[in-house]
């Protein structure tokens, strides 16, 4: 039987992403993301805002593009999985469980603010899939010709 370990966050960073390299050379780079949810309290009829913080890391060239692209307070859409870890506090002893989401996908959301001027598309996203970032695809140097100059004449219909 097939399995699913999926997780889609989409929130704000509460810090800098902080990338560093493995002796292997593997980039890998952590952040954290606060996602929030609002209610009413039901006795007190007050709106009560509800925020989960979440450790992500990303690998590879997804590392390497969130320490540049990623910054403190931006949103970002995440997609990875969800991984379950613990670790023996140093200071009391005590065993404490860990959940961290290994990213697959980063897209990063709102505008381009301190990344060098406006969206060429008008859009309000800047894609950082893992591929490479937008910024760095290459340009086409003339605009594509609008007539059927460079169509073949066997057309099968």
């Amino acid at each position: 039987m097939a399995s699913v370990n999926k997780v889609i966050l989409m929130g704000n960073c509460g810090r800098d992403p902080e990338v560093r390299y493995l002796p292997s050379g593997q980039a890998v780079a952590n952040v954290s993301i606060a996602t929030s949810t609002k209610r009413k309290d039901k006795n007190s009829g007050e709106t009560v805002e509800d925020t989960q913080w979440h450790r992500i890391t990303f690998y590879d060239r997804l590392a390497e593009i969130a320490g540049e692209y990623v910054k403190k307070g931006r949103p970002i859409y995440v997609e990875g999985r969800l991984k379950y870890g613990s670790y023996t506090d140093k200071t009391t002893g005590v065993e404490k469980n860990t959940v961290d989401i290994i990213a697959t996908e980063l897209q990063l959301l709102g505008g381009r603010e301190g990344m060098g001027g406006p969206s060429e598309d008008g859009g309000s996203r800047a894609p950082a899939r893992s591929a490479a970032p937008a910024a760095s695809a290459p340009r086409a140097s003339a605009p594509a010709k609008s007539g059927f100059d460079d169509m073949d004449d066997d057309i099968p219909f």
